[in-house]
């Protein structure tokens, strides 16, 4: 019973670091709010820096400054912003790839009307006045490296614009750590029924954990042959926010013999606990 103090305090920092959770979120102008609030959260202020750094701990990525060569029809690298641009991501897809949309005054149609013409009557920019998007799958991750590198790092925080969510529970976030444990899934809030929309989903933590993002943008591609109905949901996203990334800490060995030597006495007590169980007389 001496024990029991210890499972205690775990229970309470585990508490404690459900707790640090903030989610923010918004559609319309209050997606705006959101956007700000997030900005907050993570800190670093309004003024951008190189490469969408802001004071050291924040960074953004609104794909306009993505050059015309790299932006549709032409496909964008995966690492495009971990190298020409070195923020710190690296995207992947089960998709064919990524686009960022084209600038208005080119042969290339805007709003990702070069892969449907349908398209630029569904989304807007947030931040005038490029798009982005997975091709060939609406389900994208984003992985974070210390800027410019392939060292594996961690943020404080997620966030996007999304164009036009139309139902609910389709478009969402979900954040996994180093050992790619889940540390929930989030829904971005939609807007039923109307075009052009914005809706900001952003969650951030004290501490950074987070090493992983998936990102579902409605429940279907964009292609040539998907057109957006009551039951299909087509989405867009805009603008990225994340914390800075940041080297990820490992436990000093003296740390991982604590823990371990602690984990030896609850299985200690559990096992007096089980023979007292088994013969109560002794």
């Amino acid at each position: 019973m001496r024990y029991t103090p210890m499972i205690l305090v775990a229970a309470t920092m585990l508490a404690s670091s459900a707790q640090a959770q903030i989610v923010q979120s918004g559609t319309g102008a209050a997606a705006t709010t959101a956007r700000n609030a997030f900005r907050v959260d993570l800190g670093g202020g309004t003024v951008p820096g190189a490469n969408g750094s802001f004071g050291g701990v924040r960074r953004e990525i609104n794909w306009d400054g993505v050059p015309d060569t790299r932006a549709a029809p032409t496909a964008l690298p995966a690492n495009f912003f971990n190298t020409s641009s070195p923020r710190g991501v690296v995207f992947s897809t089960a998709g064919t790839g990524f686009e960022v949309s084209a600038n208005s005054g080119l042969a290339t149609p805007v709003e990702f009307g070069d892969i449907n013409p349908t398209y630029p009557g569904l989304f807007s920019p947030f931040s005038s006045q490029r798009l982005f998007t997975a091709i060939g799958s609406n389900v994208m991750d984003v992985s974070f490296f210390l800027p410019g590198t392939t060292t594996v790092a961690l943020t404080r925080g997620f966030g996007v614009i999304f164009s036009d969510v139309d139902l609910d529970n389709t478009t969402s976030i979900e954040l996994f750590d180093l050992a790619n444990h889940s540390l929930g899934r989030f829904f971005a809030p939609s807007v039923p029924g109307a075009n052009e929309t914005f809706s900001f989903l952003g969650v951030s933590y004290a501490d950074a954990r987070i090493a992983r993002v998936r990102i579902t943008s409605g429940n279907a591609a964009l292609s040539a042959s998907a057109n957006e109905t009551s039951t299909t949901d087509l989405v867009a996203m805009d603008d990225f926010l994340f914390g800075e990334p940041t080297r990820a800490s490992v436990p000093e060995p003296a740390s991982w013999a604590l823990m371990i030597s602690g984990f030896g006495l609850v299985g200690v007590a559990l096992r007096r606990r089980a023979r007292k169980t088994a013969a109560p007389g002794l």
